[in-house]
């Protein structure tokens, strides 16, 4: 061992420079292919995942295929790339358009094991969704003339064209529930007669929030898509106030996002009274996140929320691309949004005078209570957080994820 010892020290001294020279590519390239492995890769989703299940009015339960925009324009998108192979493997071709929505707003519920805490939701978001949109197809309940909703003056204000249709639809996504909880959902829909407008999708195994929010933004049909929490902590009439911030903030393309946040109660008694732990976990993943994430991603002080609204124009530039599928995606989402293609920067006579890279985000202050029952281990996923949001950061810079289906 001595000897080796020796031998090492007795070695030309550009020998010592060559190998110190080679560490640092060495190293990333051990990085590069670590995550490689390391690194979340969302499963293909079963024949079975492209179903959904809703009640008849005759008190029936029917099973029919998802409407996917999602796989209309991946095909568009792998032959836009394959069109232009002299560009190189690093080009992203410009995005081709999603389609068309069908109705105005699409509700996504991820639910794992929610029979005992969705009724309540359910029965909140219906009441305010029939009152302020009205069913698909029919004009908003509760408002006489010309059918309207929060934020159609913002958006008539900066010319963008008014939506087409109207009414709701509400998807929730059992990620692989145990429980009653499809059941208790469908029951729930022949009481309140939301057929056809309350649709459940079963995942066979269970992904993580994130993947069973992915899975329903991708067959998502609504020109405003919102996630909200199965557990009903948020007040779900809060959605006007995202839908006007995100008209607000939208750009030339109609690309907008608008997220809830409990910022503001920071110091009152619904956080004060959560244990010791969980206010040190929550202020240790934020100072995380401010020195991981970009610029504008970091600026949000509450990416955990479940209550985040899309307006249908941004999916195409984050839906495609997400990875994560567990506590963190909320994280990717923005992160994503922050870096999506430049758009076209109209002026008040309709003509371009430039690009304005990136997604904006509004962050709004809403009413939240805390509700027992979260599937959330503040240890362990905590640590799983902070772990996870490395491997994403890292994975990105490092181009193991790129914004290219080929």
């Amino acid at each position: 061992m001595l000897d080796l010892v020796y031998g090492f020290l007795a070695l030309p001294w550009f020998i010592y420079v060559a190998i110190l020279l080679a560490l640092p590519p060495v190293a990333l390239l051990s990085v590069y292919y670590a995550l490689h492995h390391l690194a979340p890769k969302p499963r293909a989703p079963f024949p079975s995942e492209k179903t959904y299940r809703t009640t008849t009015p005759d008190g029936t339960i029917v099973t029919r295929q998802l409407p996917c925009w999602y796989d209309t324009w991946l095909a568009e998108r792998q032959h836009s790339e394959r069109q232009q192979p002299e560009l190189g493997k690093f080009h992203i071709p410009d995005p081709v358009t999603i389609e068309a929505p069908d109705v105005l707003v699409s509700v996504i519920v991820p639910a794992y094991n929610e029979e005992e805490r969705i009724p309540q939701a359910l029965e909140e978001m219906v009441d305010y969704l029939d009152t302020t949109f009205g069913r698909p197809g029919h004009p908003t309940s509760g408002k006489k003339g010309t059918p309207t909703f929060p934020g159609a003056h913002k958006r008539s204000l900066r010319g963008s064209p008014a939506p087409k249709v109207t009414g709701y639809e509400i998807i929730v996504v059992s990620d692989g529930s145990r429980d009653k909880t499809e059941d208790v959902v469908l029951e729930f829909s022949k009481r309140k007669g939301v057929h056809d407008v309350l649709r459940v999708v079963k995942l066979e195994r269970n992904r993580g929030k994130g993947g069973a929010v992915t899975h329903g933004f991708r067959h998502a049909r609504g020109d405003y898509v919102l996630f909200a929490d199965a557990d009903g902590a948020s007040k779900f009439s809060d959605l006007g106030k995202l839908m006007e911030s995100c008209e607000q903030v939208a750009d030339g393309s109609h690309r907008g996002v608008a997220v809830g946040s409990r910022a503001h109660l920071v110091g009152s008694e619904a956080v004060v009274q959560r244990s010791a732990l969980r206010n040190f976990l929550m202020r240790g993943f934020h100072f995380v996140l401010m020195i991981l994430t970009p610029p504008a991603t970091s600026r949000i002080k509450d990416t955990q929320c479940g209550f985040k609204l899309f307006s249908r124009a941004a999916l195409p530039h984050i839906v495609p691309y997400m990875h994560a599928e567990g506590w963190i995606f909320d994280v990717e989402m923005l992160m994503l949004a922050e870096s999506a293609p430049a758009t076209p920067v109209f002026g008040s006579e309709g003509e371009v005078i430039g690009t304005e890279a990136g997604i904006r985000v509004a962050e709004v202050p809403i009413a939240w209570h805390e509700v027992d029952g979260s599937k959330m281990s503040l240890a362990r996923d905590s640590l799983g957080m902070a772990i996870g949001l490395a491997v994403l950061r890292a994975s990105w810079m490092m181009g193991v994820y790129r914004r290219r289906m080929t």
